[in-house]
């Protein structure tokens, strides 16, 4: 896609070499998210922050991203307390708040609401989630933690194994990390959750038109067979028609040291989306993984910072004037790194 200007709605979009493109603009942009760079590329853009349903990482990390390239965030959060309570449509919210910003990320509860927004903006439309739709941006930084994790570039993904285990009918971020592995050639997708839960067979159509194998299972242990990562969601109980069906689902696919120590290759990537459900019962990776090294959820979150520093300083096309800018913090950074 050509990144400049243009909306992200959809993981649809990009390419290989999109990829590609974003993962070295966010190695170039690492030290700056880990805060011993400083850059101000972004000095004066400012960022509508538009989230129409609950999120703690995702928009705080969008704030963090845009805040570290120079610029200024401004965040909206709930129906309640947007025009949306007074009967304003999406045309008119979006065609208003793009003539107050440079860029908008939007969230929203509703499939196809973000497309909506991108067609009334004046500026780029980044999608925080929609619905059961997709997440592109998590998708992207779920690929690239892989990348760093199993130590291979982009063109070395070919022949992947992993196992996407959990909700996988209402679970966006899932969705868009499989149309992004479906770009490589000859990925093995283990699709392990109970049959109401399942990936929705258009999606599975997708991935072995594309030469992929599926192999979907409701058995935990053989879905975590040999595998190169797993990819584990939290049961999406606000998408259930009746939420307390949610209910019977809740700690089905539990991994912790035990089942990772039995059944799981020792050098196999632990990752989930996250929020995860800490319940001891209920936990998808078990709090007693927390200070397992296989554990990435923690690396995964942070590599989520410089790839959306990436994306914006790609779309609004700031990347060649980062080298230069970069400068050392005047603060003192005593961050730990795991």
């Amino acid at each position: 896609m050509e990144f400049l200007g243009s909306h992200l709605i959809s993981a649809e979009q990009l390419s290989r070499e999109d990829i590609a493109t974003v993962f070295r603009t966010a190695a170039m942009l690492e030290p700056v998210a880990q805060g011993q760079k400083i850059t101000q590329v972004l000095n004066g853009a400012v960022l509508a922050n538009l989230f129409f349903e609950p999120s703690t990482r995702t928009r705080i990390s969008f704030g963090a991203a845009f805040s570290r390239l120079g610029g200024r965030v401004l965040d909206t959060t709930g129906f309640e307390f947007s025009s949306f309570a007074k009967g304003e449509s999406i045309y008119d919210t979006s065609r208003v708040i793009s003539g107050y910003a440079d860029v908008m990320v939007v969230r929203h509860p509703h499939l196809g609401a973000v497309k909506e927004f991108s067609e009334a903006s004046c500026v780029p439309v980044i999608n925080g989630g929609d619905g059961p739709g997709e997440h592109p941006t998590q998708a992207l930084l779920d690929l690239y933690t892989l990348s760093k994790e199993l130590e291979r570039s982009p063109e070395q993904f070919d022949g992947i194994r992993i196992a996407l285990v959990g909700d996988l009918k209402y679970g966006r971020a899932v969705r868009s990390l499989a149309k992004l592995m479906a770009l490589f050639n000859n990925i093995t997708f283990n699709l392990v959750a109970p049959d109401e839960l399942q990936m929705p067979q258009s999606m599975v159509d997708y991935l072995e038109a594309r030469g992929h194998t599926v192999y979907k299972t409701a058995n935990l242990e053989d879905g975590l067979d040999e595998v190169d990562a797993i990819y584990t969601t939290r049961i999406q109980e606000e998408r259930f028609p009746n939420p307390e069906d949610a209910e019977r689902f809740r700690g089905s696919y539990t991994i912790n040291r035990d089942v990772f120590s039995r059944v799981c290759r020792p050098d196999a990537v632990l990752m989930h989306p996250l929020p995860r459900d800490n319940r001891t019962e209920n936990c998808e990776l078990n709090n007693d993984l927390n200070d397992h090294p296989q554990l990435a959820i923690f690396r995964q979150t942070d590599n989520g910072i410089p790839v959306r520093m990436a994306l914006f300083a790609l779309v609004l096309g700031v990347v060649d004037e980062i080298p230069g800018s970069l400068r050392d913090p005047r603060w003192q950074n005593r961050r730990r790194y795991f």
